[in-house]
């Protein structure tokens, strides 16, 4: 068994797991976590397999990504944990919610839905494949090369996040991209489900989203019978960085 990284910000006797979405890191909510561990809680800022400094390896389903988060919460010894998830984590949460429903004591998916859409990022993750790092050697190097597949610029700056220095003189990325790549799918999907988790849960959607319409909230509500669905103004799918007022308010009423 191997254990997943993580970064615990907080001492509180709550616990608070945060699952990062595809391409990110559990870093990216950092500023979140620093927020509620002023109000008691203890933050788990994960970083799922193949990303950020987990391990990597070959298998990437929603299946391993659930268990991978039963282990951690074994080997921490943590307690009816409250399970935060944004997109791809989302789907990590849910599908933990249903394998391990009597370990969640509340569950938060944010701006993702319990079903298959259309492979995404596929330019993206053929653009990270194609960084040649014995040839870029600086971040503005790597910038420039990405812009060719990434035209948004806020895009680009989230995925340099995971740039590092493996050695003195040369960059790398933490994302484990020959298997990613061929896992979209993977992520992508999210099938073969006959079960639901009772349990308390809060979905939380931007309102100018595309992961989202109105006729989702049925598909909601026959997986999360017990869930409050609700929209943050002015967002889209990276709500808690668009609007953080709006979604941490949200959250805090709700727990």
């Amino acid at each position: 068994m191997k254990l997943i990284s993580s970064n615990i910000i907080g001492q509180g006797s709550k616990d608070l797991i945060v699952l990062h979405g595809f391409l990110g890191m559990g870093d990216n909510w950092k500023s979140f976590a620093i927020k509620f561990s002023n109000i008691g809680y203890k933050v788990h800022l994960i970083d799922q397999r193949n990303h950020g400094r987990s391990f990597w390896h070959e298998e990437f389903n929603y299946q391993v990504l659930a268990e991978d988060l039963y282990y951690y919460i074994e080997y921490h010894n943590i307690n009816n944990p409250i399970v935060l998830g944004h997109s791809m984590g989302g789907k990590t949460a849910m599908k933990f919610s249903f394998d391990f429903p009597e370990i969640i004591k509340k569950l938060i998916i944010v701006d993702i839905v319990p079903k298959k859409y259309k492979k995404s990022d596929v330019d993206i993750l053929k653009g990270l494949a194609l960084l040649d790092f014995d040839e870029l050697r600086t971040r503005n190097s790597v910038d420039l090369q990405l812009s060719k597949f990434v035209k948004e610029n806020s895009i680009r700056q989230f995925l340099l996040k995971n740039l590092y220095w493996s050695s003195k003189e040369k960059l790398a990325l933490r994302l484990n991209i020959d298997v990613l790549k061929d896992k979209v799918v993977e992520v992508s999907d999210f099938s073969d489900i006959n079960i639901q988790y009772k349990g308390s849960s809060l979905f939380l959607f931007g309102e100018k989203s595309e992961y989202y319409n109105e006729n989702d909230d049925i598909i909601v509500r026959n997986f999360f019978p017990n869930s409050k669905i609700s929209l943050i103004r002015n967002a889209s799918h990276w709500l808690h960085v668009e609007n953080p007022k709006d979604f941490i308010k949200e959250i805090t009423s709700w727990i």
